[in-house]
Protein backbone atom coordinates (compact mmCIF):
# COMPACT_ATOMS: atom_id res chain seq x y z
CA UNK A 1 0.00 0.00 0.00
CA UNK A 2 1.19 3.48 -0.89
CA UNK A 3 0.46 6.69 0.67
CA UNK A 4 0.06 9.80 -1.76
CA UNK A 5 0.38 12.96 0.64
CA UNK A 6 0.09 16.59 -0.33
CA UNK A 7 0.00 19.83 1.60
CA UNK A 8 -1.77 22.48 -0.29
CA UNK A 9 -2.28 26.16 -0.35
CA UNK A 10 -6.02 27.45 -1.89
CA UNK A 11 -5.79 31.34 -3.24
CA UNK A 12 -7.47 32.94 -0.70
CA UNK A 13 -11.35 33.35 -0.53
CA UNK A 14 -11.75 30.12 -2.66
CA UNK A 15 -11.59 27.33 -0.05
CA UNK A 16 -15.45 26.36 -0.17
CA UNK A 17 -15.34 26.35 -4.33
CA UNK A 18 -12.13 24.03 -3.84
CA UNK A 19 -13.99 21.58 -1.42
CA UNK A 20 -17.09 21.56 -3.59
CA UNK A 21 -14.65 20.64 -6.25
CA UNK A 22 -12.66 18.07 -5.07
CA UNK A 23 -15.73 16.47 -3.34
CA UNK A 24 -17.43 16.68 -6.56
CA UNK A 25 -14.11 14.89 -8.74
CA UNK A 26 -13.99 12.00 -6.30
CA UNK A 27 -15.68 9.75 -8.48
CA UNK A 28 -12.85 10.28 -11.37
CA UNK A 29 -10.15 9.15 -8.70
CA UNK A 30 -12.39 6.39 -6.95
CA UNK A 31 -12.71 4.78 -10.26
CA UNK A 32 -9.45 3.95 -10.81
CA UNK A 33 -7.05 0.52 -10.11
CA UNK A 34 -5.77 -0.02 -7.30
CA UNK A 35 -7.33 3.27 -5.70
CA UNK A 36 -7.85 2.50 -1.85
CA UNK A 37 -9.49 5.87 -0.31
CA UNK A 38 -9.06 9.52 -0.44
CA UNK A 39 -9.34 12.82 2.84
CA UNK A 40 -9.62 15.78 2.90
CA UNK A 41 -7.92 17.56 6.05
CA UNK A 42 -8.47 21.76 6.72
CA UNK A 43 -5.46 23.26 8.15
CA UNK A 44 -6.78 24.89 11.66
CA UNK A 45 -4.14 27.23 11.86
CA UNK A 46 -3.41 28.77 8.45
CA UNK A 47 -6.57 29.64 6.16
CA UNK A 48 -6.53 27.87 2.55
CA UNK A 49 -4.17 24.77 3.79
CA UNK A 50 -4.90 21.41 2.93
CA UNK A 51 -3.79 17.77 3.59
CA UNK A 52 -4.78 15.43 1.12
CA UNK A 53 -4.35 11.92 1.92
CA UNK A 54 -4.90 9.25 -1.05
CA UNK A 55 -4.10 5.52 -0.71
CA UNK A 56 -3.28 3.43 -3.67
CA UNK A 57 -2.18 -0.44 -4.20
CA UNK A 58 1.07 0.69 -5.55
CA UNK A 59 2.92 3.55 -6.54
CA UNK A 60 2.11 2.79 -10.54
CA UNK A 61 -1.36 2.53 -9.59
CA UNK A 62 -1.14 6.26 -9.18
CA UNK A 63 1.82 7.40 -11.15
CA UNK A 64 1.14 5.78 -14.36
CA UNK A 65 -2.64 4.39 -14.39
CA UNK A 66 -4.13 7.61 -12.72
CA UNK A 67 -1.46 10.43 -14.37
CA UNK A 68 -1.14 8.57 -17.70
CA UNK A 69 -5.33 8.85 -18.05
CA UNK A 70 -8.24 10.41 -19.39
CA UNK A 71 -9.42 10.86 -15.79
CA UNK A 72 -6.35 12.80 -14.23
CA UNK A 73 -6.83 15.76 -17.30
CA UNK A 74 -10.61 16.09 -16.12
CA UNK A 75 -8.80 16.05 -12.35
CA UNK A 76 -6.61 18.75 -13.55
CA UNK A 77 -8.74 21.06 -15.41
CA UNK A 78 -11.24 21.01 -12.26
CA UNK A 79 -8.83 21.27 -9.85
CA UNK A 80 -5.19 22.67 -10.62
CA UNK A 81 -6.26 25.90 -11.06
CA UNK A 82 -7.11 26.67 -7.12
CA UNK A 83 -3.26 25.84 -6.00
CA UNK A 84 -0.93 28.76 -5.05
CA UNK A 85 1.64 27.72 -5.36
CA UNK A 86 1.44 24.21 -6.62
CA UNK A 87 2.17 21.28 -4.37
CA UNK A 88 4.52 18.90 -4.47
CA UNK A 89 3.52 14.92 -3.84
CA UNK A 90 5.25 12.51 -2.02
CA UNK A 91 4.60 8.86 -1.90
CA UNK A 92 5.28 6.97 1.56
CA UNK A 93 5.65 3.22 2.39
CA UNK A 94 4.68 1.93 5.74
CA UNK A 95 7.40 1.38 7.95
CA UNK A 96 5.40 -0.51 10.63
Amino acid sequence: MILEAFICHIKPGMESDYETALHDAVPLISAMKGFQSITLQRCLETNGQYLILIYWDTLEDHTLGFRGSAAYQEWRKRLHHFYEPFPTVDHYTQVF
